[in-house]
């Protein structure tokens, strides 16, 4: 199993990861392709076990005289979601034992699946963007470490708190590599009400983890950002939580973001979201 960090690929190995022992969060994370596609699967698999099933038995349904399968696979729709309209029905112990162990697991079946697509739908999800690289401007010749999120839904993003994190690859005991995590302050850490776009910012003073480290020696301790945003959205009451990390090669210097908030001729205004990545060069615009 490979998740993307800032750098690189990270490979975990030794870690059983049975789909059984966490079903419900594969359910819930896995993509809505999947998460159908795999629906699709077990429902015309189940259906077929026991369209075979009737048949190996040779179960009497009226309606289906010569055992046909595709007969019997609807027999079984109907069946498992406890439809039954009446045209094919159970005769005898054996037809009507199957169906009564099928109706049982369709009643389950439906419950749990209705409650996967409920969890799906109702899973509170930041939409939150966070800039595609991190800059360090110096205005008034003090360098900050600059980062852009925004909200891009109506609804605002209420009590909102931002973790910043130098993340480094160090050795530790015994030769050991251990990932250190080392905050970094930011000079506005709780935002009231988070309405379009913000910009993060971090001094990068005598205090800062960056403070006099070059380019080569983070690249050495596989450095990076780590952002971390939580939030209510005002319009469900959810928490919300959003995450990203920025690679020092994400990271531009004497650069700074273009304004993406304009004035309307009405006295209103504009947040252009196609300029959110957008960022020039500090000389270019003081020029």
């Amino acid at each position: 199993m490979q998740e993307r960090g800032g750098q690189q690929d990270v490979i975990r190995t030794g870690l059983a990861d049975s789909i059984w022992t966490d079903l419900y969060h594969h359910t819930l994370t896995a993509s809505w392709s999947e998460f159908i596609g795999w629906s699709v699967l077990l429902y015309l698999s189940t259906n077929l076990v026991f369209a075979l099933l009737y048949r190996i038995t040779s179960a009497n349904i009226t309606g289906v005289p010569d055992h046909n399968l595709l007969d019997l696979f609807f027999f079984s729709v109907q069946t498992l979601s406890t439809v039954g309209y009446g045209v094919m029905a159970p005769v005898g112990r054996v037809a009507n034992t199957i169906v009564s162990v099928e109706a049982l697991g369709g009643m389950m079946i439906n419950a749990l699946a209705t409650g996967a697509v409920f969890a799906r739908f109702s899973r509170p999800r930041a939409r939150i963007i966070f800039s595609r690289q991190a800059v360090i401007s110096s205005e008034n010749n003090t360098p900050a470490l600059c980062i852009r999120i925004a909200n891009c839904r109506k609804s605002m993003v209420l009590s909102l708190d931002v973790e910043l994190a130098l993340s480094r690859l160090v050795m530790g005991e015994n030769s050991h590599p251990v990932r250190r995590f080392i905050p970094m302050t930011l000079l506005q850490s709780h935002v009231p009400v988070l309405r379009f776009a913000f910009v993060l910012a971090h001094v990068i003073d005598e205090q800062s983890p960056l403070y006099g480290r070059t380019a080569s020696e983070l690249e050495t301790d596989e450095a990076e950002i780590v952002v971390t945003v939580t939030g209510t959205d005002e319009a469900t009451g959810q928490g919300v939580l959003a995450r990203t990390a920025y690679s020092f090669d994400r990271v531009l210097h004497d650069h700074r973001f273009v304004d993406i908030i304009d004035v309307r001729p009405d006295g209103g205004l504009a947040v252009d979201y196609a300029r959110f990545h957008d960022i020039e060069q500090e000389t270019a615009r003081q020029s």
